[in-house]
């Protein structure tokens, strides 16, 4: 036990963006170094690993949606989309609402990291081509694709974690929190229309001249005709992973690209991360550590589901902030079943913990993704992302927090 307790508190050293002057590594480096601990010091055998630790499903299901989004990329689609919006646009605020409605949209459909990815660098042309400041736009790519990805289970990583732990079918998932996803998306714009109200005032009228980009419109059907079966099966309650899974290489087969191209935009690095994090957490768990934290934990979120949908939730912003939103999901997991309410438990945990990654720039990957790939445009103090951070936070999560515990009062919440 005491290995897996040092190993467990090194590895979310690492994950809480630790810097050591010994070693340089990294989140993903720390998270591999500690599932190897893991199993050097015997707290894992290999075949625990292999047949216990990962949850394969989460990992294809990944694998599957990022090379869905790619072959999308590469018809144009997220492209037109964007470009689209802004010829709609009559103004600085009506693109703002564009922005964050199609970030929300596609996040809730796809992955909401992919969606940064691709979409960094089209917002960024739209506001230099419109002669617009960046950041109201970037923070409202980055919040509103976590904001919009509450809705599903496919719509970002913890997502799929809690998918795959709690097994809540993807029907009965999105009817719970679709309402509380709508609800984040406007407080969201309604946070960045007060916030940015001075840069957007001053901003000119939107007279844009960018060509049409190019779509290829035989690929693009192909796409949306791969997506709506995708999304077809996941409703009819087929494996999320495998229906993710038959898409993404139908679409591989009907398109003819080049198979090389589309998985060199797969992160692997990515899926990597999620397999160590699997055995570290699986190995805390299996020494007993998981279940001796919650006890320690436990009488502070109470004893009523009521009081544990917010103490629980206040006690995941704060660790969100620490560790990341996904590895703090792989350690919760193990403790929702103890709840009074693990059904309403399992929703909450997915929407706190993915509405938190809009606190601070390292709360979330989809944060980084944007402001990385921004560059000197994506620069932002910190202290100033964090008051902006606050309010598409906090709102947002008073907003779903009602409306999710609004439907259970009203039955809506299957159990």
């Amino acid at each position: 036990m005491i290995a897996a307790l040092v190993i467990f508190l090194a590895t979310y050293l690492f994950l809480a963006g630790a810097e050591l002057p010994f070693l340089k590594l990294d989140r993903p480096g720390g998270a591999v170094a500690g599932a190897v601990a893991m199993v050097a010091f015997r707290v894992l055998t290999p075949d625990q690993v292999y047949r216990e630790a990962i949850s394969w499903d989460t990992i294809v299901l990944l694998l599957g949606m990022m090379v869905l989004s790619s072959l999308m990329a590469r018809a144009g689609i997220f492209r037109w989309i964007s470009w689209a919006a802004l010829k709609r646009a009559h103004g600085p605020r009506t693109l703002l609402l564009a922005v964050v409605a199609v970030a929300g949209g596609l996040s809730a459909i796809l992955v909401n990291d992919t969606i940064c990815l691709m979409c960094t660098p089209i917002v960024l042309a739209l506001v230099e081509e419109a002669r617009l400041p960046p950041l109201p736009y970037l923070l409202g790519l980055a919040f509103a694709s976590n904001a919009g990805s509450v809705a599903t289970l496919t719509g970002n990583p913890q997502n799929m974690l809690i998918g795959t732990l709690s097994g809540i079918h993807y029907a009965e998932f999105a009817k719970a929190l679709v309402a509380p996803a709508l609800l984040s998306l406007g407080s969201v714009y309604l946070v960045l229309r007060i916030a940015f109200r001075r840069e957007l005032a001053q901003a000119p009228r939107l007279e844009s001249h960018l060509p049409e980009p190019p779509l290829q419109p035989g690929h693009a059907l192909l796409c949306f005709g791969a997506l709506a079966f995708v999304v077809a099966g996941f409703f009819a309650g087929y494996s999320l992973a495998w229906t993710a899974m038959l898409g993404a290489a139908l679409l591989l087969i009907l398109t003819r690209g080049d198979p090389r191209e589309i998985f060199a935009q797969v992160d692997g690095v990515l899926l990597l991360f999620f397999a160590a994090l699997f055995v570290v957490t699986y190995g805390v768990a299996h020494a007993g550590l998981a279940e001796r934290l919650y006890r320690v934990l436990e009488p502070a979120f109470g004893s009523d589901a009521m009081q544990q949908a917010f103490r629980f939730g206040a006690f995941t912003v704060i660790a969100c902030q620490i560790v990341s939103n996904v590895p703090f999901v792989l350690l919760a997991g193990h403790w929702i079943a103890k709840m009074a309410d693990p059904h309403l438990a399992w929703l909450s945990l997915a929407l706190v913990s993915t509405l938190a990654g809009n606190l601070t720039p390292v709360a979330s990957v989809a944060n980084l993704i944007v402001l990385e790939s921004a560059g000197n445009k994506g620069k932002i103090p910190f202290l100033r992302f964090l008051a902006v951070g606050a309010g598409a936070t906090f709102l947002p999560l008073a907003l779903g927090l009602a409306a999710l515990l609004a439907e259970r009062r009203l039955g809506l919440l299957s159990r």
